[in-house]
């Protein structure tokens, strides 16, 4: 029965994780137009990132709460305004690599197109492990139970 439980949640975490890249990559379609739109208006790259990154984390905060972790969204009150804030905090985390891989890459001659790619990733990763385990963490893991 145990082996059986542990496929099923396996599962859905895996399930969970295609979701959270779907809802990744239409953060990241909101986050890129941003980009490159300022971009084209002039704007230096490290601040084009850094807006275009923190529109998409509302687009990610409306995806990831409704379709990827339903299920371990806090009702409300304080319990929800904590969960928020940690999810702002992951955010600024995944801003934060963000504009400092761009800027580094745009001071070092590299294209911010390019960079801007690199920083995709790494943020992506750092942003997954906090969501997944700290801001959406259901009450019985973070208690220990299944």
């Amino acid at each position: 029965m145990d082996v059986l439980v542990s496929s099923i949640l396996s599962k859905l975490r895996d399930i969970r994780f295609v979701r959270y890249v779907l809802a990744s990559v239409g953060a990241l379609a909101v986050d890129v137009v941003c980009f490159l739109a300022l971009l084209s208006l002039g704007m230096m790259a490290a601040l084009a990132s850094a807006i275009g990154y923190s529109v998409g984390i509302l687009a990610h905060w409306l995806m990831s709460s409704r379709a990827v972790f339903q299920d371990s969204v806090a009702e409300g009150g304080m319990a929800r305004t904590r969960q928020k804030a940690l999810f702002v905090i992951s955010a600024l985390v995944g801003l934060a690599l963000t504009t400092a891989i761009v800027g580094a890459g745009d001071w070092s001659g590299i294209d911010p197109r390019i960079a801007k790619g690199a920083a995709i990733f790494v943020s992506f990763f750092a942003t997954w492990l906090l969501r997944s385990r700290v801001v959406f963490r259901s009450e019985t893991s973070a208690t220990g139970g299944v």
